[in-house]
């Protein structure tokens, strides 16, 4: 008999994320292509109305690139699901390098044309959408598991500093030239493009090949799935009343500004403030995900909120509502922190893109809903009263939130088996039990 291999010696730690080399190339790919298309998504209203003259066409484009949220969301989380993500983003970097590209050149030649800019429009937010669920997807197979909550506070604090920087970025790069967004855009495209070619690591699991493509099955397996989660089934219908609220809230704060003899300028130093607010709590949520059950989480969020809000009906201070818009950001960012590393710990490999898909398509959904009840509601009853409703809403979701089992005895997903939950039953994880 052999005897115990001395030459291999203790298991190697684990470096730390910021030398985790192919993370740090996909991380400022993926930051620099967001911010490139949040440029890009300034600039098309700013050339519709001021070039091409018409407020209608502007919606129009508008209404395209936000077209593919409800058209391609589902399918695109099959084809996550199916084929290589690596080669999946590669395909949505080409896709958004040549639409930006093709702007830019028109423009730069005098020509613009609607059916163009519409179609660019809808390739550009088809292939965020396909980047987006394949570097969601792909972020566990990139990292150490140890590592993941803090990688993925770090997607959601790129995310918000890309939509942060890319309205005044956008904007300014218009000042310069008409053409120069687009052409920022496509070279964002190109940097990200690089850095996926020089990423090392595999972006999925080893799946089984040759097997039959069935679309409409396949979406239900995503539906299934996330149905029988019981802490998912009801963060997401908790979270998707949040983001109705969060619509209309949104809407009166513009009101209430305009009322008060505000400008547009204000809303922009009220909406800057609030997106750093929204960054520090990205990049301190992995320490509470680190500590605190899920449903813990949930539910302080959701208090905080429902403190907050009908405060917002009580000042037109600029400051103060600076300042209530950045706390509802930092704890806003917090609860995507966790919802992020809940769900995409817990989902089997083969299914991350439609389960992501699923839950988009929800979120997305209800905030077109959001926009809508609350334009109804801030013309029929003002600001002040539609503020306090929100509230009121906010208030009896903290309360369902704290009285539904699977949200309050919810536990991390890498607690070990037997411990207590916080209903101190040892061993119960409700959110793992199926529906």
């Amino acid at each position: 008999m052999s005897g115990p291999d001395v030459a291999s010696g203790p298991p190697r730690a684990t470096p730390p994320l910021r030398r985790n080399r192919d993370f740090l190339l996909l991380w400022l790919g993926a930051g620099v292509s967001v911010l490139g298309d949040r440029a890009a998504t300034v600039a098309f209203p700013l050339l519709m109305v001021w070039y091409g003259g018409s407020t209608t066409e502007a919606g129009l484009v508008g209404f395209a690139g936000l077209l593919p949220m409800l058209l391609v969301q589902l399918p695109a989380g099959v084809v996550v699901d199916r084929l290589d993500r690596r080669r999946t983003m590669i395909v949505c970097d080409l896709a958004g390098l040549l639409a930006m590209a093709s702007v830019a050149v028109a423009l730069a030649q005098g020509r613009l044309w609607l059916p163009h800019m519409l179609t660019v429009a809808f390739i550009e937010g088809t292939a965020a959408i396909f980047y987006r669920l394949s570097e969601r997807a792909a972020v566990r197979n990139v990292v150490d598991e140890s590592h993941l909550s803090a990688a993925l506070a770090q997607n959601e604090a790129r995310a918000r500093a890309a939509s942060l920087l890319g309205q005044p970025l956008g904007s300014s790069l218009y000042g310069v030239a008409r053409w120069s967004p687009f052409l920022f855009a496509a070279a964002s495209h190109l940097i990200a493009l690089v850095g996926l070619l020089m990423i090392r690591k595999e972006f999925q699991a080893e799946r089984p090949r040759d097997t039959p493509w069935r679309l409409r099955a396949e979406i239900a397996e995503g539906f299934g799935w996330l149905w029988g989660q019981r802490f998912l089934r009801a963060a997401i219908s908790l979270v998707a009343v949040t983001n109705i609220l969060f619509q209309a809230l949104s809407l009166a704060l513009v009101l209430i500004i305009k009322q008060n003899g505000g400008s547009p300028a204000t809303v922009g130093v009220i909406g800057l403030v609030s997106g750093i607010g929204g960054i520090a709590g990205a990049l301190t949520g992995s320490r509470f995900v680190r500590r605190l059950n899920p449903g813990t989480v949930m539910i302080t969020i959701f208090a905080v909120w429902a403190a907050l809000m009908p405060l917002v009906a009580l000042t037109s201070h600029v400051l103060l509502l600076a300042a209530l818009f950045a706390g509802t950001s930092f704890a806003g960012a917090i609860l995507n922190v966790m919802a992020g590393v809940y769900q995409v710990s817990v989902t089997p490999d083969g299914m991350q893109g439609r389960v992501g898909a699923v839950a988009g398509l929800l979120s997305s959904g209800a905030g077109s809903l959001g926009a809508l009840a609350g334009g109804f509601a801030l013309s029929a009853v003002g600001s002040t009263r539609t503020v306090l409703a929100v509230a009121a809403v906010m208030l009896a979701t903290v309360v369902a939130a704290a009285l539904i089992p699977a949200v309050r005895g919810a536990r991390r997903p890498d607690a070990p088996q037997g411990t207590p939950g916080p209903s101190g039953t040892p061993g119960s994880d409700p959110s793992q039990q199926p529906g």
